[in-house]
């Protein structure tokens, strides 16, 4: 079992940034496929952006050029750096964790991003 803890949520001005932290209990971080996943209200859950074992990412077309997702193995955490922060980009945002190729995946239970002046 695998334990993913969202930190770094909150309240924030349009135009601005927030870096989101999630640690994980997983004794084989490094080999896990990560993830940040996003539910706006009244909306279901999307992918936000990943970052593969090998470190190559991936992003939505909507935070293409103003999110960036890392991990760090030596302390098993994943980060999301988000920039130029938008109203539509508030939302619980929740960390995921995939043993690829293995039907094996963890959620966390998501901190709350909201952009408003």
């Amino acid at each position: 079992q695998v334990q993913l803890v969202e930190s770094g949520g909150g309240l924030v001005q349009p135009g601005g940034s927030l870096r989101l932290s999630c640690a994980a209990s997983a004794s084989r971080f490094s080999s896990y496929t990560m993830g940040w996943y996003r539910q706006a209200p009244g909306k279901q859950r999307e992918l936000v952006a990943i970052i593969t074992s090998g470190s190559s990412t991936d992003y939505a077309d909507s935070v293409k050029g103003r999110f960036t997702i890392s991990r760090d193995n030596a302390k098993n955490t994943v980060y999301l750096q988000m920039n130029s922060l938008k109203p539509e980009d508030t939302a619980v945002y929740y960390c995921n964790a995939k043993l690829v190729p293995f039907p094996i995946t963890y959620w966390g239970e998501g901190t709350l991003v909201t952009v408003s002046s």
